[in-house]
């Protein structure tokens, strides 16, 4: 009898939780710009990638495209970011805490103490990792799972002021702070404090929320709620290689 309390005790509980994270899903949803997302037909776009890696999101940028926009509009970091990866079609920009992003690269390298730490220790530094592509996003990256998100390009150009911002300056220049995970990468100091309540993928999500995409902040704390997301506004499945 005992048992059978606890275990609909346990259910309640499990309800509740769920009815809660619903609500808050609810109640912290950020609504799409329809002025800037989707764009018309009739008017220029730019596509993007989102891309995950399993725990962990990024965007995927074409670099022509945000070196001319970074240009005109005056956005000091990805001027020299997309300068500085020139030979590379795409750049591929990431947000995390310092020492996690850092030890961290494969969900297998996780460690509880460390993720704790990351997660709930005040003030966590983080950097921004920045991947110099080759080939489009789906073809470098077969492994993961990755989808298309065409902006207009008032969108694409806010969104790169979200990401510009991000990069701390010194005397206006991006402070590399050494070599990437993978490829040819580096890592950057970055502004804003990672935390529970600040991950990753939210990073991801406010950068398209910019971009006049919907958000939602709850379902994006975990990497395939933003997949999720991303894919029922784009309106198709993830881009895979051919």
């Amino acid at each position: 009898m005992m048992l059978r309390r606890a275990g609909v005790w346990s259910l309640r509980v499990v309800l509740a939780l769920v009815a809660l994270l619903l609500v808050l899903a609810v109640l912290t949803r950020q609504s799409a710009d329809p002025a800037l997302y989707p764009p018309r037909q009739d008017e220029p776009s730019v596509e993007i990638f989102v891309v995950s890696h399993g725990y962990h999101t990024g965007l995927a940028l074409p670099r022509g495209a945000v070196l001319s926009n970074a240009s005109e509009a005056g956005f000091p970091a990805l001027i020299n970011v997309a300068t500085r990866f020139g030979a590379y079609a795409f750049i591929e920009i990431g947000w995390g805490e310092e020492e996690f992003y850092r030890q961290v690269p494969t969900p297998d390298s996780l460690g509880v103490a460390m993720a704790l730490r990351a997660l709930l220790m005040p003030g966590n530094r983080s950097v921004l990792h920045v991947v110099g592509l080759g080939d489009e996003p789906p073809r470098a990256f077969p492994a993961s799972e990755v989808v298309a998100v065409r902006l207009s390009e008032a969108g694409f150009r806010r969104m790169l002021r979200a990401v510009d911002a991000t990069f701390v300056l010194a005397e206006r220049q991006p402070q590399a702070t050494g070599p990437g995970l993978y490829g040819p990468s580096l890592f950057y100091r970055a502004n804003g404090a990672f935390s529970l309540l600040s991950l990753c993928n939210h990073w991801t999500g406010r950068m398209l929320t910019a971009a006049g995409v919907a958000g939602s902040p709850v379902i994006e704390t975990i990497a395939p709620g933003l997949m999720w997301s991303i894919r029922r506004q784009a309106g198709s499945g993830p881009r895979v290689a051919p």
